[in-house]
Protein backbone atom coordinates (compact mmCIF):
# COMPACT_ATOMS: atom_id res chain seq x y z
CA UNK A 1 0.00 0.00 0.00
CA UNK A 2 1.02 3.34 -1.25
CA UNK A 3 2.00 6.38 1.04
CA UNK A 4 1.68 4.52 4.41
CA UNK A 5 1.53 6.47 7.73
CA UNK A 6 4.54 5.84 10.04
CA UNK A 7 3.16 3.11 12.21
CA UNK A 8 5.62 0.11 12.26
CA UNK A 9 5.62 -3.52 14.10
CA UNK A 10 7.68 -2.17 17.22
CA UNK A 11 5.97 0.75 17.84
CA UNK A 12 3.90 3.98 17.06
CA UNK A 13 6.40 6.53 16.00
CA UNK A 14 6.63 9.02 18.59
CA UNK A 15 6.83 12.36 19.00
CA UNK A 16 10.57 12.66 19.67
CA UNK A 17 11.13 11.05 16.74
CA UNK A 18 9.14 12.53 14.19
CA UNK A 19 11.09 15.75 15.88
CA UNK A 20 14.48 13.86 14.75
CA UNK A 21 13.21 13.28 11.25
CA UNK A 22 12.19 17.21 10.92
CA UNK A 23 16.10 17.69 12.14
CA UNK A 24 17.35 15.63 10.02
CA UNK A 25 15.78 17.00 7.13
CA UNK A 26 16.70 20.18 7.95
CA UNK A 27 20.34 19.13 8.45
CA UNK A 28 20.24 17.20 5.33
CA UNK A 29 18.54 20.28 3.40
CA UNK A 30 21.60 22.51 4.63
CA UNK A 31 24.37 20.00 3.73
CA UNK A 32 22.86 19.13 0.33
CA UNK A 33 22.59 22.75 -0.91
CA UNK A 34 26.58 23.53 0.49
CA UNK A 35 28.44 19.88 -0.61
CA UNK A 36 25.71 17.06 -0.79
CA UNK A 37 25.54 13.81 1.20
CA UNK A 38 22.53 14.97 3.16
CA UNK A 39 20.84 11.64 2.71
CA UNK A 40 23.65 10.26 5.16
CA UNK A 41 21.94 12.40 7.72
CA UNK A 42 18.06 11.51 7.25
CA UNK A 43 18.39 7.76 6.19
CA UNK A 44 20.05 6.42 9.55
CA UNK A 45 16.83 8.17 11.23
CA UNK A 46 14.41 6.97 8.94
CA UNK A 47 16.06 3.41 9.55
CA UNK A 48 15.86 4.02 13.63
CA UNK A 49 11.91 4.80 13.39
CA UNK A 50 11.48 1.42 11.90
CA UNK A 51 11.03 2.26 8.29
CA UNK A 52 12.14 -0.83 6.11
CA UNK A 53 15.31 0.02 4.45
CA UNK A 54 14.10 0.57 0.51
CA UNK A 55 10.98 2.53 2.07
CA UNK A 56 13.34 5.15 4.00
CA UNK A 57 15.22 5.52 0.89
CA UNK A 58 12.06 5.72 -1.33
CA UNK A 59 10.56 8.45 1.27
CA UNK A 60 13.64 10.13 1.64
CA UNK A 61 14.17 10.64 -1.99
CA UNK A 62 10.46 12.58 -1.81
CA UNK A 63 11.21 14.73 0.99
CA UNK A 64 14.84 16.22 0.15
CA UNK A 65 12.41 17.09 -3.32
CA UNK A 66 11.77 20.86 -1.94
CA UNK A 67 15.07 21.09 -0.10
CA UNK A 68 16.74 20.56 -3.71
CA UNK A 69 14.59 23.04 -4.98
CA UNK A 70 14.52 25.31 -2.11
CA UNK A 71 18.76 25.01 -2.58
CA UNK A 72 18.57 25.89 -5.91
CA UNK A 73 16.41 29.07 -5.32
CA UNK A 74 19.04 29.97 -2.90
CA UNK A 75 22.18 29.81 -5.48
CA UNK A 76 20.02 31.89 -8.01
CA UNK A 77 22.47 34.35 -9.01
CA UNK A 78 24.81 31.94 -9.41
CA UNK A 79 23.09 30.45 -11.53
CA UNK A 80 22.65 33.37 -13.89
CA UNK A 81 23.77 32.62 -17.24
CA UNK A 82 23.88 28.71 -17.05
CA UNK A 83 20.14 27.71 -18.78
CA UNK A 84 21.61 26.16 -21.58
CA UNK A 85 24.22 24.26 -19.69
CA UNK A 86 21.74 23.16 -16.95
CA UNK A 87 19.59 21.85 -19.50
CA UNK A 88 21.53 19.62 -20.87
CA UNK A 89 22.96 18.06 -18.05
CA UNK A 90 19.70 18.06 -16.79
CA UNK A 91 18.18 15.36 -19.39
CA UNK A 92 21.38 13.40 -18.90
CA UNK A 93 20.70 13.39 -15.15
CA UNK A 94 17.19 12.91 -15.49
CA UNK A 95 17.82 9.49 -17.38
CA UNK A 96 20.18 8.89 -15.42
CA UNK A 97 17.89 9.30 -12.19
CA UNK A 98 15.06 7.23 -13.96
CA UNK A 99 17.65 3.88 -14.05
CA UNK A 100 18.78 4.36 -10.42
CA UNK A 101 15.14 4.45 -9.27
CA UNK A 102 14.91 1.35 -11.50
CA UNK A 103 17.27 -0.22 -10.11
CA UNK A 104 16.94 0.42 -6.63
CA UNK A 105 13.81 -1.76 -7.06
CA UNK A 106 15.22 -4.59 -8.68
CA UNK A 107 18.57 -5.50 -7.22
CA UNK A 108 19.51 -6.58 -4.13
CA UNK A 109 20.10 -3.82 -1.44
CA UNK A 110 23.76 -4.49 -1.43
CA UNK A 111 24.67 -4.31 -5.38
CA UNK A 112 25.83 -1.12 -5.46
CA UNK A 113 27.09 -0.54 -1.63
CA UNK A 114 30.43 -2.00 -2.32
CA UNK A 115 31.70 0.54 -5.29
CA UNK A 116 30.17 3.37 -3.26
CA UNK A 117 32.45 3.84 -1.03
CA UNK A 118 35.58 3.87 -3.99
CA UNK A 119 33.45 6.20 -6.16
CA UNK A 120 33.17 8.94 -3.30
CA UNK A 121 36.53 8.62 -2.38
CA UNK A 122 37.82 8.96 -6.37
CA UNK A 123 35.39 12.11 -6.48
CA UNK A 124 37.15 13.65 -2.87
CA UNK A 125 40.65 12.59 -4.48
CA UNK A 126 39.71 14.87 -7.77
CA UNK A 127 37.82 18.05 -5.77
CA UNK A 128 41.24 18.16 -3.96
CA UNK A 129 43.47 17.90 -7.37
CA UNK A 130 41.01 20.00 -8.82
CA UNK A 131 43.07 23.42 -8.63
CA UNK A 132 45.91 21.45 -9.78
CA UNK A 133 44.34 19.71 -12.74
CA UNK A 134 43.22 22.91 -13.47
CA UNK A 135 46.10 24.51 -13.96
CA UNK A 136 48.16 22.05 -15.63
CA UNK A 137 45.55 21.57 -18.46
CA UNK A 138 45.60 25.63 -19.43
CA UNK A 139 49.45 25.13 -19.12
CA UNK A 140 49.22 22.45 -21.73
CA UNK A 141 46.95 24.38 -23.74
CA UNK A 142 49.28 27.13 -23.78
CA UNK A 143 52.21 25.05 -24.67
CA UNK A 144 50.48 23.58 -27.95
CA UNK A 145 49.57 27.12 -28.86
CA UNK A 146 45.48 26.97 -28.48
CA UNK A 147 43.67 29.54 -27.93
CA UNK A 148 40.62 27.86 -28.56
CA UNK A 149 38.37 28.14 -25.64
CA UNK A 150 37.45 24.63 -23.56
CA UNK A 151 33.75 23.27 -24.12
CA UNK A 152 31.09 25.18 -21.88
CA UNK A 153 29.34 22.40 -21.06
CA UNK A 154 32.34 19.95 -20.59
CA UNK A 155 31.52 18.03 -23.53
CA UNK A 156 30.40 14.00 -24.25
CA UNK A 157 32.85 13.08 -21.50
CA UNK A 158 31.13 15.43 -18.52
CA UNK A 159 27.80 14.27 -19.97
CA UNK A 160 28.47 10.91 -19.96
CA UNK A 161 30.27 11.12 -16.08
CA UNK A 162 27.23 13.03 -14.70
CA UNK A 163 24.74 10.34 -16.63
CA UNK A 164 26.46 7.33 -14.72
CA UNK A 165 26.58 9.47 -11.20
CA UNK A 166 22.78 9.77 -11.64
CA UNK A 167 22.38 6.26 -12.00
CA UNK A 168 23.54 5.75 -8.48
CA UNK A 169 21.98 9.30 -7.51
CA UNK A 170 18.49 8.00 -8.24
CA UNK A 171 19.51 4.36 -6.78
CA UNK A 172 20.62 6.17 -2.87
CA UNK A 173 21.38 10.03 -4.07
CA UNK A 174 24.32 10.18 -0.91
CA UNK A 175 27.68 12.39 -2.09
CA UNK A 176 25.82 12.14 -5.61
CA UNK A 177 26.42 16.38 -5.18
CA UNK A 178 30.42 15.66 -4.44
CA UNK A 179 30.69 13.48 -7.69
CA UNK A 180 28.92 15.90 -9.68
CA UNK A 181 30.98 18.85 -8.18
CA UNK A 182 33.73 16.73 -8.89
CA UNK A 183 33.44 15.95 -12.73
CA UNK A 184 32.20 19.48 -13.05
CA UNK A 185 35.22 21.11 -11.65
CA UNK A 186 37.41 18.78 -13.70
CA UNK A 187 36.44 19.39 -16.98
CA UNK A 188 34.20 23.08 -16.86
CA UNK A 189 36.10 26.45 -16.78
CA UNK A 190 33.63 28.20 -14.11
CA UNK A 191 34.31 29.29 -10.27
CA UNK A 192 33.42 26.51 -7.77
CA UNK A 193 30.17 28.59 -6.14
CA UNK A 194 28.91 28.58 -9.68
CA UNK A 195 29.35 24.71 -10.02
CA UNK A 196 27.78 24.14 -6.22
CA UNK A 197 24.83 26.34 -8.03
CA UNK A 198 24.06 24.19 -10.89
CA UNK A 199 24.78 20.69 -8.92
CA UNK A 200 21.81 21.91 -6.85
CA UNK A 201 19.74 21.84 -9.70
CA UNK A 202 21.11 18.49 -11.16
CA UNK A 203 20.10 16.76 -7.73
CA UNK A 204 17.06 18.73 -7.76
CA UNK A 205 16.31 17.32 -11.30
CA UNK A 206 17.41 13.77 -10.05
CA UNK A 207 15.39 13.49 -6.48
CA UNK A 208 12.26 14.67 -8.55
CA UNK A 209 12.30 12.05 -11.67
CA UNK A 210 13.08 9.44 -9.24
CA UNK A 211 10.27 10.31 -6.67
CA UNK A 212 7.61 10.25 -9.73
CA UNK A 213 9.10 6.94 -10.54
CA UNK A 214 8.31 5.69 -6.77
CA UNK A 215 5.03 7.21 -6.82
CA UNK A 216 3.40 4.79 -8.83
CA UNK A 217 6.11 1.80 -8.06
CA UNK A 218 7.41 1.78 -4.67
CA UNK A 219 6.27 2.02 -0.99
CA UNK A 220 6.92 5.44 0.89
CA UNK A 221 5.54 6.70 4.44
CA UNK A 222 3.64 10.31 4.02
CA UNK A 223 4.65 11.36 7.18
CA UNK A 224 7.98 10.61 6.94
CA UNK A 225 8.00 12.77 3.63
CA UNK A 226 6.36 15.83 5.09
CA UNK A 227 8.46 15.87 7.89
CA UNK A 228 11.67 16.18 5.10
CA UNK A 229 10.46 17.90 3.08
CA UNK A 230 9.27 21.05 6.06
CA UNK A 231 13.21 20.28 7.14
CA UNK A 232 15.27 20.28 4.05
CA UNK A 233 13.14 23.40 2.37
CA UNK A 234 14.06 24.90 5.36
CA UNK A 235 17.72 23.71 5.32
CA UNK A 236 18.20 24.56 1.78
CA UNK A 237 17.92 28.23 2.67
CA UNK A 238 20.64 28.17 5.37
CA UNK A 239 22.87 26.07 3.35
CA UNK A 240 22.57 28.47 0.39
CA UNK A 241 23.14 31.37 3.02
CA UNK A 242 26.37 30.43 4.56
CA UNK A 243 27.47 27.99 1.50
CA UNK A 244 27.45 31.43 -0.78
CA UNK A 245 29.86 33.39 1.83
CA UNK A 246 32.35 30.32 1.87
CA UNK A 247 35.57 31.18 -0.45
CA UNK A 248 36.55 28.14 -3.18
CA UNK A 249 39.61 27.08 -0.46
CA UNK A 250 36.88 26.42 2.70
CA UNK A 251 33.72 25.10 0.15
CA UNK A 252 36.71 22.27 -0.96
CA UNK A 253 37.68 21.85 2.63
CA UNK A 254 33.98 21.05 3.76
CA UNK A 255 33.60 19.34 0.94
CA UNK A 256 36.32 16.82 1.45
CA UNK A 257 35.66 16.87 5.07
CA UNK A 258 31.76 15.83 4.43
CA UNK A 259 32.98 13.33 1.96
CA UNK A 260 35.39 11.49 4.46
CA UNK A 261 32.53 10.98 7.13
CA UNK A 262 30.32 10.18 4.45
CA UNK A 263 32.70 7.09 3.13
CA UNK A 264 33.31 6.10 7.16
CA UNK A 265 29.61 5.97 7.38
CA UNK A 266 29.20 4.04 4.34
CA UNK A 267 31.72 1.46 4.86
CA UNK A 268 30.89 0.93 8.60
CA UNK A 269 26.68 0.80 7.81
Amino acid sequence: MLGTPIMHERHTVTIWEMFAVFAAGVGAGTINTMVGSGTLITFPVLLATGLPPVTATVSNALGLIPGSISGAIGYRKELTGQRRRILRMGAATAAGALCGAVLLLALPADAFETIVPVLVGLALVLVVLQPRITRAVQRRRERNGSDAAPDPDGGPLLITGLLLASVYGGYFTAAQGIIYVALMGMLLNDTLQRLNATKNVLAAIVNSVAAVFFLFAAEFDWTAVALIAAGSTLGGQLGAKIGRRLPPTALRALIVAVGTVAIVQLVLR
